[in-house]
């Protein structure tokens, strides 16, 4: 079996967490409390991706229709998010391209 990877920010630096990742099959990346905590062993040439996820919640948030949800249906919700999605690669897309031009 092979194990998934997860990244956890510092709340989760305990012992409870860790049994918890394991007892899944996770192998967990939990951030330390501080950043000097860090040894130099764990220091890589390219830092991990951190908060992607809670970046792109931030952008969806500014979607009034996402950020209270008023539809009742799951699909038309569903279908909300991912227009709002696509709205914002669209965005990024245009912006990059003016950009290089």
């Amino acid at each position: 079996m092979r194990l998934m990877k997860t990244l956890l920010d510092a709340g989760y630096d305990n012992q409870t967490s860790r049994d918890v990742v394991k007892e899944h099959h996770y192998r967990g990346h939990i951030r330390p409390a501080r950043e000097g905590q860090r040894s130099q062993k764990e220091k890589k040439k390219y830092p991990p991706r951190r908060w992607v996820v809670e970046r792109a919640f931030g952008w969806l948030s500014k979607c009034r229709g996402l950020l209270v949800r008023y539809e009742k249906r799951s699909e038309n919700y569903l279908g909300l998010l991912q227009f709002a999605c696509a709205l914002y690669w669209y965005r990024r897309l245009r912006a990059a391209t003016a950009d290089s031009a």
